[in-house]
């Protein structure tokens, strides 16, 4: 399920000011100008994935959700996973 928050009320919770809680968040790409991040939040007791991107040095003044007037969050819940791995004998 998608829904749609306000900016102001994403950036709150994406600054830790109030209405929700920041559970991960990852850089998952860059570029020459922009750090592209994802992130799990918890608003309203369900958990959500989002994307927002900031400026990649102090010369690009590029805030999260900065283009955007509303941010799209899909619900997430988690679930466990099983991984193989190597090690030595």
């Amino acid at each position: 399920m998608k829904i749609k928050i306000p900016k102001e009320t994403a950036r709150d919770i994406l600054f830790e000011d109030d209405g929700g809680e920041i559970i991960e968040d990852n850089i998952v790409d860059h570029g020459r100008w922009s750090v592209v991040h994802k992130i799990i939040l918890k608003y309203q007791d369900k958990y959500y994935r989002a994307s927002y991107s900031v400026g990649a040095t102090e010369h690009q003044d590029e805030q999260a959700w900065e283009y955007d007037d509303e941010v799209e969050l899909t619900e997430v819940h988690q679930v466990p996973k099983v991984i193989m791995t190597w090690e030595n004998v």
